[in-house]
């Protein structure tokens, strides 16, 4: 573009619109502008729209700034609404980056107003945008996440090098006891093994049918790999997503025995292996607490935490929300969560986290 294509351009107003269900034409422009922008993320693909609203029952806010017929960015916003955890717009729920994706600062900011605009008109009690990078210095900020990422080596065997001695004896052990990956094509494997661990953790899991929406959504972007013993038993899960040249691991489970087994370790070599040989360039780990036993496995892996910027505009409340399971005030919820049956926190437990996001 010439300068005074680009005047021309910036002269033009730009202006907020909602991204309608149905929409085809307006879905396929926001995926394109989605996979072309650096900023943004999986999460902001337009398919989750109608997954907060078709599986968790939310309604969704899917804002897009354009200008001259081109879109400058764009903010999946989502209500979540309930008596126990309050009312508040996020974006996204259930994902662990969000906010603005743009090209443009104006763009950018002309979604945040709109989104505060919806915030205000719906008395919810606070905005929450999930930043990668952080956008206000005057906004309260949850400092509770952390993202591990790290590039992923062109040949397989500097991957297994570039793996901390102890954690690369523990995938040597795994590879020793004959575990086996493979590609599932439904959550059918998957679904008890994730629903087992969350619940040993005292965590209610999420409801199968989420699981595969996400398969029929997103396609060959979402994939499961199931880890089997020597005899062919599955004993470990991941359910993944693929973004441009990116993988992330999403949602995982593992059977009690595969801890003897190093089946966890073996899983996440499996993943790396096989992305490096799919041609991907990044290995995102995803998200977890500071101080849990989740941030000393991917430490051990030699991966290093940087922060995520959870940024809060507050309405009707005077602190950011604390939903999660490292309040005190949920340990005793808790240590009689993993007490349930598994039919019963399987039945009960979508009831619960859709409330979460």
């Amino acid at each position: 573009m010439t300068g005074e294509e680009n005047t021309l351009s910036t002269a033009l107003p730009l202006t907020v619109k909602r991204l309608e269900p149905g929409d085809r034409h307006a879905t396929r422009r926001w995926d394109d502008f989605v996979f072309a922008c650096p900023e943004a993320t999986f999460f902001h693909r337009a398919g989750w729209q109608g997954i907060v609203s078709d599986v968790f029952r939310h309604p969704p806010h899917f804002l897009y700034a354009e200008r001259g017929g081109a879109i400058e960015g764009v903010l999946p916003l989502a209500q979540v609404k309930s008596l126990l955890f309050g009312n508040a717009l996020v974006s996204l729920p259930f994902a662990v980056y969000g906010g603005v994706a743009a090209n443009s600062e104006a763009a950018a900011q002309a979604l945040e107003n709109a989104a505060q605009a919806i915030a205000s008109a719906l008395r919810v009690d606070h905005l929450e945008l999930r930043n990668f990078n952080r956008r206000h210095a005057d906004w309260p900020t949850q400092d509770l996440y952390v993202c591990f990422r790290k590039a992923i080596a062109p040949e397989i065997e500097a991957n297994m090098l570039a793996i901390p001695r102890k954690q690369r004896a523990m995938v040597r052990k795994g590879i020793k006891n004959g575990l086996r990956s493979e590609i599932d094509g439904d959550v059918e494997r998957f679904f008890p093994l994730y629903a087992d661990n969350v619940l040993r953790h005292g965590t209610p899991a999420m409801p199968k049918r989420y699981f595969q929406k996400l398969l029929e959504v997103f396609g060959r972007d979402c994939e499961v790999l199931t880890v089997t013993n020597a005899q062919g038993r599955a004993i470990s899960s991941v359910l993944n997503f693929y973004f441009r040249d990116e993988i992330l691991p999403y949602y995982a489970g593992d059977d009690v025995a595969a801890r003897d087994l190093a089946g966890n370790d073996f899983k996440y070599w499996e993943l790396m292996r096989r992305s490096c040989e799919r041609g991907v360039k990044v290995f995102d780990y995803g998200r977890s607490k500071q101080g849990t036993g989740s941030y000393a496995f991917k430490k051990n892996w030699g991966f290093e935490p940087r922060p995520l910027y959870y940024e809060y505009c507050l309405y009707r409340r005077n602190a950011i929300p604390q939903n999660n399971p490292s309040n005190a005030k949920f340990k005793l919820f808790i240590a009689a969560w993993r007490r349930l049956p598994v039919g019963v926190a399987n039945w009960l437990g979508p009831f619960i986290v859709r409330n979460l996001g």
